[in-house]
């Protein structure tokens, strides 16, 4: 075992006599030590159940025949750090959490480890450091929020905050109905309700067989979730017995499986970034392209919030990942999974019980998929959009631009209606590099679809989106602005024109012009020059790559 690095011998002595300080027996010390990289926090919806979980994971690592061990890690609430200058620390807090579950593990010689997770970053940190220490590893995560509820009617968090926001300055709704929304749109302990990057992000783990079946979708605080738990510390000790590390379930075919659950649900643009982050540590070569390429040729058959008025718990009654997996037949690769059955088997054994949440392929809401990856001379490396939530209207779509160097300056102008039908909002120095940190723009996204302007403005930045944006927001812009990206070049008025039929994305500027522009263009001053994000963004690559950090400077 790798523990008896750190427990066998006479050198080891004094470990064990540290070791026994914790409560551990001499029976103890020859069974395998599983860690519990524990995200639980009281601050984190997601999160704030995580306890009882991990109580049910100990037993079944216990009934397995292993000694749990539980160790912390940090989590961060998207919603909470929008719209202000926590949202600097949100995907670079992906690499501390990797980071963190690898000093752990590597430093106490864990034989496995059960990833306890739920939101947005926190669950690819995981999968990340899986990847990277390739030893066993299953990840169990809390699980959706229930939807709310006013009045009769069903709430989310974002059609029903973030998007009200607009509606009050727009004057639709008054302060007591935004009060009864904010106290109703989230009921409880989970991941908002919707297929927003958190839900997103589970259900491509379960596609790519790295949790047990069901976790995609089950009902955070149900007493499914506490037997997932249960099952997955059994199931962890299993895995150690017959040596099932990560990278034996994390093989390219398992990445293209969590791409096509992601594009035939519609899911997050974020899944862009987080899926090639976990493949880069699993060391599996990939290519923003995949997505595009896949989306191509894969039907959209459920269409949750916020493209649709499904959510997440009709999603799991309705049957769930496997259920949508089953549904798209041959295009599903068989692979190896935590459960210890074949992706085949898994899939062969799922029912779908609601054939409007989850379509047939020849019934598909699209053709193709949720995602679109975009190319031009705005983006000669990428840029991803929602397809899925953009209008028809708006899928070839010429417009003069407004250029913001933050998001906060976009918002103002948004919040004061500044900004007229036929507009490109620009957001830029937002991404990995110049942000630093790649904020999500949801606020700016949502304001301008609660003022009823998703049909009539498009956005485009190089930071990313939440998955709850709805309309034509194309984030991801690559090369960014930080580093002379032609996002970097926009001048207001200039027409910027998208096709996502064709896949393109042109500033209709002509290159002379443009020449002219970059030799004048100066690199602006880093705007975080201490602490850990003055680091990050030295290390950070771009957004194409699934912006990791790597060991080599790119100043």
């Amino acid at each position: 075992m790798r523990s008896d690095r750190a427990k066998s011998g006479l050198d080891n002595a004094a470990s064990r006599a540290l070791l026994h300080a914790c409560g551990v027996t001499r029976e103890q010390m020859k069974k395998p030590f599983i860690g519990i990289a524990n995200a639980y926090t009281d601050i984190v919806p997601g999160h704030v159940g995580l306890q009882r979980l991990a109580r049910a994971v100990e037993h079944g690592i216990c009934a397995g025949g292993g000694v749990p061990f539980n160790f912390g890690v940090p989590a961060i609430c998207d919603g909470i750090a929008m719209g202000h200058a926590g949202m600097f620390y949100s995907l670079p807090s992906r690499e501390l959490i990797a980071d963190v579950v690898e000093s752990m593990v590597e430093a106490h010689a864990m034989d496995a480890v059960i990833l306890l997770t739920d939101c947005d970053k926190i669950t690819p940190g995981m999968l990340m450091a899986a990847g990277r220490l390739d030893i066993p590893a299953i990840l169990v995560t809390a699980g959706p929020m229930h939807s709310g509820n006013l009045r009769g009617k069903r709430l989310s968090l974002v059609r029903d905050t973030f998007e009200a926001v607009g509606r009050y300055q727009r004057g639709e709704i008054d302060d007591q109905e935004m009060c009864e929304l904010e106290l109703r749109a989230c009921p409880g302990e989970g991941s908002c309700q919707g297929l927003y990057t958190a839900n997103t992000m589970q259900c491509v783990t379960e596609a790519m067989g790295m949790s047990l079946p069901g976790a995609g979708s089950a009902l955070a605080g149900t007493a499914e979730r506490i037997r997932l738990a249960y099952d997955s510390g059994e199931a962890i000790c299993r895995l150690v017995a017959e040596n099932v590390t990560a990278r034996s379930i994390i093989t390219e075919a398992a990445i293209r499986n969590g791409i096509r659950i992601d594009m035939a649900l519609g899911g997050s643009t974020n899944s862009c970034l987080h899926i090639a982050a976990i493949a880069y540590e699993a060391g599996v070569p990939i290519e923003l392209d995949w997505f595009d390429e896949i989306s191509q040729v894969t039907p959209q058959i459920c269409k949750l919030r916020p493209a649709g008025e499904y959510m997440m718990e009709d999603l799991h009654n309705a049957g769930g990942v496997l259920g949508a997996m089953q549904r798209l037949g041959d295009m599903i690769e068989d692979n190896p999974t935590v459960s210890g059955r074949k992706m085949s088997e898994q899939i062969k054994a799922a029912e779908v019980w609601d054939d409007d949440v989850i379509r047939s392929t020849d019934n598909a809401y699209r053709e193709t998929g949720g995602i679109a990856v975009l190319h031009g001379n705005l983006c000669p490396d990428g840029s991803v959009i929602k397809q899925s939530a953009v209008a028809d209207s708006m899928r070839q779509f010429t417009g003069k631009a407004l250029c913001f160097d933050s998001e906060e300056d976009a918002m103002k102008a948004i919040l004061a209606d500044r900004i007229p039908d036929g507009s490109w909002v620009i957001v830029r120095y937002e991404g990995p590099q110049g942000g630093p940190g790649m904020r999500e723009m949801l606020n700016p996204t949502a304001a301008l679809t609660g003022m009823g302007k998703e049909e009539t403005v498009a956005l485009l930045t190089d930071g990313r989106f939440s998955g709850g944006t709805r309309g034509p927001a194309v984030g991801h812009c690559s090369p960014e602005a930080a580093v002379g990206g032609t996002i970097a070049l926009i001048e207001d008025g200039d027409e910027i024109a998208i096709d996502l039929d064709a896949r393109t994305l042109e500033l209709l500027v002509d290159e002379a012009e443009l020449a002219r522009r970059r030799e004048s263009w100066v690199r602006p001053e880093p705007k975080i020059k201490t602490g850990w994000l003055s680091r990050y963004a030295k290390l950070v690559t771009s957004a194409n790559t699934g912006a990791v950090m790597t060991t080599e400077c790119n100043e």
